[in-house]
């Protein structure tokens, strides 16, 4: 397992939500991961904190020739400048309580090598010994990491102001790349949503990314993934242009936040147990196919490879399932996304979302289509972006004024691609439809389908206008969307950082006696659920290849139950009662998938 001061980071939410969560919790070791697909948020975050720094602003301007990549360097930068002060000037405080040197070591996890020393330093008497560990302690404090993420299918090409298109160098995600890529930052990049060659490719061209001789890479690649195999099929591509993929990070691919990617039936569980079967293998085929890349592009070899960390993320919820994760699996640690929403010390929320989100239950969390990528989109029903999107339809108004256009894909009614959340997107398709004669009740649910999307450019970055007022004149007062995952329910108000942290180390329980169901109980029912999507969507259009996917999807899931089935009774971070529960409750889902089986007899379940 890797060292790191904390066995857990916070990984990207939304596009505003740890958008600074580095200025806010980088100084205490623990690292996070910001967006970077809206640069027009950026550049505001850029101008707010430096007016609160009182450092000069020069505005990088929709003009500017690279401004999307100018934007998230200057902004890159600046975090990185603000958090190295802000660890300075916690390594010159005092050792004492309420100080941010204190604070610093609090919040390590008691398995910390410097936490033991910090502990070791706290008792000793001899004033001298003391100065001197204290002079140790205060040499080994590391900030967090300041990660970036990229969504890969976040890929919009650009135009000039004559309407020309722009070099695939400017497309969105590739100018994010090159505003990373020049920046300061020594950390990583965590790309997700899929394989893109193009902008995989495009990496090879930025030397922070590449070793040095003794080994060292100032800017690591980061990969999100559901499975064993898209690791190795995406390694190997970096492998082949003498890159290394130093972490790749398993996320559930319903039990989390944000767009939802089912990818099947791969369950976050034997997902893991492949990977902690197979790590070996994975890193020496990667490393061979790096080293003959490496000397064919006459560059100097490594006798062994780099350092690899596998970590997860999603639906996390409690310390035994954390504790089990690292342990069971061999992990280097863990994300914990949707809980740090409560933490206001940690991410940006405005007030008015935050309660609403201290309020929800697992009726007001849904996975929705809202989403103009045609991805399943966690969602909340009562913020104020749904909310204004239903009154907007009573009115007669359906859609968006689209501003800022990264999710544009649609080029049904237009030459340059229009978003499916757009107004002008919209009336187009409710006048088609309006014109096809359809019946009544199969029209309104195509209209209610097209009205659905959800302008997320503009209400995601909503929470971070609203907190800090950064809407500007003639802008339109910003209703802000959000995306928790299932897990919020349990959650029932704010928390300070402390709690959290503490909650997420075993030192203090935040849920207390609630009833929730274990993280992987929770993730299968919702892939059963999910599933009965994937059959009603066979059924509303069958062929072949869907029958097939959900064929393997219903198999995937029973081979995850027989799994699931062998490992509870090893899982001794749970005591004999919550086994006993996770035992009723996987029995509970193999009766709801074949339910299903029974509800559509019409389907194939089995292949012929």
């Amino acid at each position: 397992m890797t060292e790191t001061n904390h066995t857990f980071h916070i990984p990207v939410m939304g596009t505003a939500f740890t958008i600074d969560s580095p200025a806010k919790v980088a100084r205490y070791g623990i690292s996070s991961v910001i967006s970077c697909v809206d640069d027009v948020l950026i550049e505001k975050m850029r101008r707010l904190y430096c007016r609160m720094m009182g450092e000069e602003c020069t505005p990088i301007e929709k003009t500017d020739p690279d401004a999307r990549a100018n934007r998230i360097t200057a902004y890159l930068n600046l975090l990185d400048h603000i958090v190295k002060e802000q660890v300075e000037r916690l390594k010159h405080s005092a050792f004492e309580f309420g100080s941010e040197t204190h604070r610093y070591f609090e919040l390590l996890p008691e398995t910390s090598a410097l936490k033991q020393m910090y502990i070791r330093m706290q008792g000793l008497k001899n004033t001298n010994e003391k100065l001197s560990l204290q002079e140790e302690l205060r040499k080994r404090i590391e900030p967090g990491s300041i990660d970036i993420n990229i969504m890969t299918k976040l890929d919009r090409a650009n135009f000039a102001a004559d309407g020309t298109p722009l070099a695939a160098e400017f497309n969105d995600a590739m100018a994010a790349l090159r505003g990373y890529a020049k920046s300061t930052l020594a950390s990583s990049i965590v790309f997700s949503a899929g394989f893109n060659g193009r902008l995989y490719s495009y990496v090879e061209k930025f030397k922070d990314f590449h070793a040095t001789d003794d080994g060292f890479i100032k800017k690591k690649i980061v990969i999100k993934v559901n499975d064993f195999r898209s690791a190795m099929t995406q390694g190997k591509f970096f492998a082949k242009k003498g890159l290394w993929v130093s972490e790749y990070r398993v996320e559930s691919g319903l039990n989390c936040g944000g767009h939802a990617f089912a990818h099947g039936g791969n369950l976050m569980g034997p997902s893991l147990e492949e990977f902690k079967a197979k790590k070996d293998e994975l890193v020496s085929s990667l490393f061979e196919i790096y080293n003959k890349a490496l000397a064919q592009k006459g560059r100097k070899t490594f006798e062994a490879p780099h350092p690899v960390r596998i970590t997860a993320q999603g639906g996390i919820g409690t310390a035994r399932e954390n504790q089990f994760l690292l342990d069971h699996y061999d992990l280097d640690g863990t994300g914990w996304g949707t809980p740090f929403l409560l933490v206001p010390e940690a991410t940006t929320v405005d007030q008015a979302t935050l309660e609403k989100l201290c309020a929800a239950t697992h009726e007001e969390l849904f996975l929705s289509n809202v989403s103009p990528l045609g991805v399943p989109f966690n969602n909340l029903r009562n913020s104020s972006s749904e909310e204004y999107k239903a009154a907007r339809i009573r009115e007669g108004r359906p859609g968006s004024r689209c501003a800022k256009g990264y999710l544009v894909s649609s080029t049904e009614y237009s030459k340059k691609p229009a978003c499916l959340a757009s107004r002008f997107y919209q009336n187009k398709k409710l006048e088609e439809l309006n014109s096809q004669g359809l019946d009544p009740e199969q029209l309104r649910q195509e209209q209610e389908a097209v009205m659905d999307k959800a302008c997320l450019c503009n209400d995601l970055a909503g929470a971070a206008l609203l907190l800090h007022n950064l809407q500007e004149e003639g802008e339109p007062s910003p209703k802000p969307a959000i995306c928790p995952g299932p897990n919020l329910a349990y959650f029932p108000r704010t928390f300070s950082l402390e709690e959290m942290v503490d909650h997420i180390y075993g030192r203090t329980d935040l849920l207390g006696p609630i009833s929730r169901p274990h993280m992987f109980m929770a993730e299968l029912q919702m892939y059963i659920d999910y599933l009965e999507r994937e059959v009603q969507g066979y059924l509303a259009s069958p062929n072949e290849q869907r029958a097939r996917y959900v064929r393997e999807y219903r198999q995937d899931l029973m081979r995850g139950m027989e799994y699931y089935e062998e490992l509870i009774p090893e899982m001794e971070q749970e005591s004999q009662a919550h086994r006993s529960q996770m035992l009723m409750d996987l029995n509970a889902c193999r009766s709801s998938l074949e339910n299903l089986s029974e509800k559509y007899p019409q389907l194939p379940w089995q292949a012929s």
